[in-house]
């Protein structure tokens, strides 16, 4: 809802701006453009190519934290079925290691796919280089095209009220990094 109202308010300010006399008593104009981000990184080479290194590195220790849970449930079936015939002793001793291994598989995962964990740093890693260069052609387009403003309308979240199909600026920003430009 806040990001419905700050777009709202944003609109009718740009609104006001195109509307609103200057102090040379001339209209100002306001050009806006927009782009889909999310067909860019679909669509531009070195994007998917990154994303791909990403999705593979993923695979990889999802594989990892298959077999340790894996290995981590044999082992407790093992202990389930000789636990009739264990010690108290013996069974609190056979609880810790499970205990142990259980932490040693949620400490792997989280270090790979947890929140500041491998997977995120290799992701900033990765991606930068090709968001820096899709920014730094969007800018150049917009300078190019005149556009004072470039929204990105992503499926996730409403950015966009309306947008004028010629205003969308997101097949030259693929032409261009294609072309390596």
């Amino acid at each position: 809802m806040k990001q419905f109202l700050g777009v709202t308010l944003f609109i009718l300010a740009c609104a006001a701006l195109v509307t609103t006399p200057s102090a040379a008593q001339k209209s100002t104009t306001l050009k806006l453009g927009y782009v889909s981000s999310d067909v860019i990184l679909q669509q531009y080479p070195e994007a998917v190519e990154a994303q791909k290194k990403l999705d593979s590195l993923v695979r990889g220790w999802q594989g990892q934290i298959e077999k340790m849970g894996k290995e981590l449930q044999d082992k407790y079936d093992a202990y389930r079925k000789k636990q009739g015939t264990m010690t108290d002793a013996a069974k609190a001793a056979e609880e810790q290691k499970l205990v142990q291994e259980q932490q040693k598989v949620q400490e792997f995962r989280d270090q790979k796919l947890g929140q500041g964990g491998e997977l995120q740093k290799e992701q900033e890693r990765t991606m930068r280089p090709v968001r820096d260069k899709i920014f730094r052609t969007i800018a150049s387009i917009a300078k190019e095209e005149g556009v004072s403003f470039v929204f990105d309308k992503t499926e996730q979240a409403l950015v966009l009220l309306y947008a004028d199909e010629k205003s969308d600026l997101t097949f030259k920003v693929l032409d261009r990094l294609k072309r390596g430009q």
